[in-house]
């Protein structure tokens, strides 16, 4: 079964690893500290020239825009995160599960221990999405 073409272009995994440091941040975020986030936070030791390549990558697919602030270049996302989510899920639903939402939520449970708690909150998105 063949994926449907978007109208939003997918990240690479390095793309998506970026991209989620862009999110994260409060506000745009200079091109230095993506880098030392990158490092911090999962692990990823780029070089600067290759996390421009990724962020020029990333511009030609709309992610992302990029300005100069004096000798500072500094990242705008343009993509939602959320929409973006929700594409990743429809995409994954389709493709793994049929387009069965009840079978992926299914796989979800039972690839993780779920607190009454998150039960509860799981009930009551359905519950509000009934009415």
């Amino acid at each position: 079964m063949a994926r449907k073409k978007s109208l939003i272009k997918d990240l690479s995994a390095c793309e998506t690893v970026i991209m989620k440091v862009i999110w994260d941040a409060v506000d745009d975020i200079a091109l230095q500290q993506l880098i030392v986030d990158l490092r911090e936070q999962y692990g990823k030791d780029y070089a600067r020239t290759t996390v421009v390549t990724f962020l020029g990558k990333m511009a030609e697919k709309g992610f992302i825009s990029t300005y100069r602030v004096g000798k500072h270049s500094y990242v705008h996302a343009l993509k939602d995160e959320k929409a973006y989510k929700e594409k990743l899920m429809k995409d994954e639903t389709d493709f793994w599960f049929g387009g069965k939402p009840e079978d992926a939520m299914a796989a979800i449970c039972n690839s993780r221990d779920i607190s009454k708690d998150e039960i509860q909150k799981m009930r009551q998105l359905l519950d509000d999405m009934d009415d």
